[in-house]
């Protein structure tokens, strides 16, 4: 990943999902990479990541 290290950019993530809860993690990842200008192929990784951080907030909600 360009000028982010690997862990910095899934904690910006989480943390961001936890704000913002995105309704579409897909669309959320490709605008975070686009927006942050992340290096190509991490998309299904950050994907599943926003997915999970999801339903962690969605199980400790209810």
């Amino acid at each position: 990943m360009a000028k982010h290290s690997q862990n910095e950019v899934k904690e910006s993530l989480k943390e961001l999902t936890r704000i913002f809860q995105p309704k579409d993690p897909r669309k959320f990842v490709r605008d975070y990479i686009r927006k942050y200008r992340i290096t190509g192929g991490y998309e299904d990784e950050l994907t599943m990541l926003v997915e999970d951080e999801m339903g962690k907030h969605n199980s400790s909600v209810g």
